[in-house]
């Protein structure tokens, strides 16, 4: 019987791979046995952890690349590595995202426009791209790093809360439209996570203990979490799990009064 639980043999690409929720989702794959391919824009930062993945995971197949997400010419440099390199892409994870925290009536347009780029065109054009290879994987599989602020009213931003919204619609939409393609498309929502960025925000007390009294689990989640339920999606035990955002959030988004 096929071991439902493993991702050996699969091609896996990452954006915004080292750190946070990005670097813990390179490591739970890398642990079910796939190859991966992760990207970030800052080269030393890249080959550090490129150094580390492959001293943690000396058996599996690793390369990072230094690329912004919005530059056409460096995603066409991985894209292009991955075609000669391994002929098909099995798992795409689009996790690079940003915010800027304000009321929305104090907008910039370049501001407005420097989110949507990021979290949502950025995560469209990439996806459009590697269609030709997730196809050839006849097992594909995409991963959307969405939010709860996409589901649900957060003092974080409308705009960044537009665009999570949106990237769930964009998961629906997909998930239907390249079914016939044996392509799933998922994405996961999290609530506050410890991560670099998430602990800018939480080192307010009083802001904590608000984000704390309003999550029934009581606590922050770990970036293992999210990336254990994205590494679950992209697995053969979930082969029949498509057009799903669900969200990692210790219950927040289901408490009421």
């Amino acid at each position: 019987m096929m071991d439902r639980w493993t991702l050996k043999g699969k091609v896996a690409l990452i954006t915004g791979g080292t750190k946070g929720i990005g670097k813990a989702i390179v490591e739970e794959l890398l642990g079910k046995q796939a190859n991966v391919v992760f990207v970030a824009r800052d080269k030393q930062t890249v080959d550090e952890q490129l150094a580390n993945f492959k001293t943690l995971f000396p058996d599996q197949k690793i390369e990072g690349f230094q690329a912004d997400v919005n530059n056409k010419d460096d995603i066409n440099k991985v894209i292009d590595f991955i075609k000669v390199d391994f002929g098909k892409l099995d798992i795409l994870v689009n996790n690079v995202g940003t915010n800027i925290r304000k009321p929305a009536l104090e907008y910039e347009d370049s501001e407005i426009q420097h989110i949507f780029q990021t979290n949502l065109l950025s995560s469209f054009n990439l996806t459009m791209r590697c269609h030709e290879l997730l196809k050839k994987s006849e097992t594909g599989n995409v991963v959307f790093i969405s939010s709860v602020a996409g589901q649900t009213h957060l003092r974080t931003g409308t705009v960044y809360a537009m665009t999570k919204a949106a990237m769930d619609q964009l998961t629906k939409n997909l998930a239907v439209e390249w079914a016939k393609d044996n392509i799933r498309v998922n994405s996961v929502a999290p609530w506050y996570i410890d991560t670099p960025l998430a602990r800018s925000v939480l080192e307010n007390k009083s802001y904590f203990n608000n984000v704390i009294e309003r999550t029934p689990l009581g606590r922050i989640g770990g970036t293992f979490e999210v990336a254990g339920l994205v590494t679950f999606l992209c697995l053969p035990i979930a082969g029949f799990i498509t057009g799903q955002c669900i969200a990692v959030d210790g219950g927040f988004t289901v408490y009421g009064f």
